[in-house]
């Protein structure tokens, strides 16, 4: 039997997310049967969260040091239903990190399988006007993530008109579902914060062999939106969750 996950807190050093337009029926094979894809002007919402955490530690423990390294993940924005009524999260078939230790303990000490990744990057700040650089690439056994990323120069979306829109969206799927260690069920995290901020981001350049892979034309870059210097929570979620087997319901994988 799992202990009990304390709350944990962290900073968000520098998150983004890099979102797409996913046909349905496409989002629906890469989710568990109990899952569904939360849809936006008809289509699915799914992306790639790159994100350098700092100070990951028990919420109690101060001061506010801890471990850090470079994660990421592809993330479904999903449904569900329970006796409450229906719920918004995200699904993350598979996380990544830079680190040997959420690697070692991912699974097992707290949820969320992860794989040993290279992360190569760079920031670059060049002033309001030209707003900021970040260059970030990711190196795992058949995952590639390549992103050339501008700060705050402006928003183009087709999912969401304004950046609020796109903001007050990702904000609401706070909660993520994993596969477990043994691919049996669903383990979730929570994520809280009194303090969400985001910017627009001009993709310059993005690669992903997940989403390269899928069939032509069923998924396309939208948007872009970075988070910087965020403190947050997480937290084991309330309730039994998304009922069902973690694996999905086709024969598509995310690895």
């Amino acid at each position: 039997m799992r202990i009990p996950l304390p709350t944990l807190a962290a900073t968000i050093e520098r998150r983004l997310l890099i979102n797409y337009r996913v046909d349905p029926a496409v989002a629906q094979s890469l989710l568990p049967a109990s899952l569904r894809p939360q849809l936006v002007d008809g289509s699915a919402v799914a992306g790639i969260c790159l994100l350098r955490l700092g100070a990951l530690r028990p919420a109690w423990f101060t001061p506010p040091v801890g471990w850090g390294a470079e994660n990421a993940a592809h993330r479904v924005a999903v449904e569900w239903d329970d006796a409450a009524g229906t719920h918004s999260g995200v699904y993350i078939p598979e996380r990544h990190s830079a680190s040997r230790l959420p690697v070692a303990v991912g699974g097992r000490l707290f949820p969320g399988v992860h794989t040993l990744a290279r992360f190569h990057g760079s920031e670059q700040f060049d002033g309001p006007e030209s707003g900021d650089r970040i260059r970030l690439s990711m190196t795992a056994p058949n995952t590639t993530v390549r992103a050339d990323v501008r700060v705050g120069t402006g928003w183009t979306s087709t999912l969401f008109e304004t950046v609020a829109d796109a903001s007050a969206f990702f904000r609401n799927g706070a909660v993520g579902w994993s596969p477990s260690r043994d691919g049996r069920r669903l383990e979730g995290l929570r994520l809280d914060t009194t303090a969400w901020a985001v910017q627009p981001g001009e993709a310059l350049t993005v690669e992903s062999s997940f989403f390269d892979a899928l069939p032509d034309g069923s998924a396309t870059l939208d948007s872009m939106l970075v988070m910087r210097n965020v403190p947050i929570t997480w937290t084991v979620p309330a309730g039994v969750g998304p009922a069902g087997p973690a694996t999905a319901t086709a024969a598509t994988t995310v690895e």
